[in-house]
């Protein structure tokens, strides 16, 4: 399958160091994290938000990697989202959660190896899910922002990026609360 992440970044992934690679699905995470705490909250998963938010913070400490990273993918793969099931995904809140769940999997992996081709599948997968959203919401360009700040991630000056990925993501969790609204009415 032929990865989304533009030719650029993986290349800067690739040739960075573990601590670019960190900081690039901290930034993924961040901008998908209100996907999975915002759409699963109020649902008595308390301890799954917890696990999500303090990952995702976690994540941020890129100068080294989170101690129990391989416990935390072990945990996460025991989520509801990331289980299969016989019926599949077809709700728009169970979409995006499975996404936003997914993304942290693939962050998780790579702050744990350092490995540029685990960040470069936690980046494919967050602009999947932000090729979609465009699909879903008119005139919206959630994919080509997840490109810039992408870009961002891997640049020399990556000022204000917390910042900008905060943003990103309560953008998209918006979008998303209003397609969930749509399909319920």
């Amino acid at each position: 399958m032929r990865k989304l992440v533009a030719e650029s970044v993986a290349e800067a992934l690739h040739c960075a160091g573990d601590e670019t690679v960190r900081l690039y699905v901290a930034g993924c995470v961040e901008r998908m994290a209100p996907l999975f705490v915002g759409l699963r909250a109020g649902v008595g998963r308390e301890a799954d938000l917890d696990f999500y938010v303090e990952s995702g913070h976690g994540l941020w400490y890129a100068d080294r990697p989170i101690v129990d990273a391989s416990e935390r993918v072990r945990v996460l793969e025991e989520f509801a989202e990331l289980r299969p099931s016989d019926e599949g995904i077809s709700d728009t809140a169970d979409t995006y959660a499975f996404f936003a769940a997914l993304v942290l999997h693939h962050a998780l992996l790579a702050n744990a190896s350092g490995k540029a081709d685990d960040a470069v599948s936690c980046g494919h997968v967050s602009l999947t899910a932000m090729g979609m959203l465009d699909q879903n919401v008119g005139g919206a360009a959630f994919l080509k922002d997840e490109e810039r700040l992408q870009l961002l991630s891997v640049s020399a000056d990556i000022a204000g990026l917390w910042e900008a990925s905060v943003e990103a993501g309560r953008e998209r969790f918006r979008a998303v609360l209003s397609r969930t609204a749509l399909t319920a009415g």
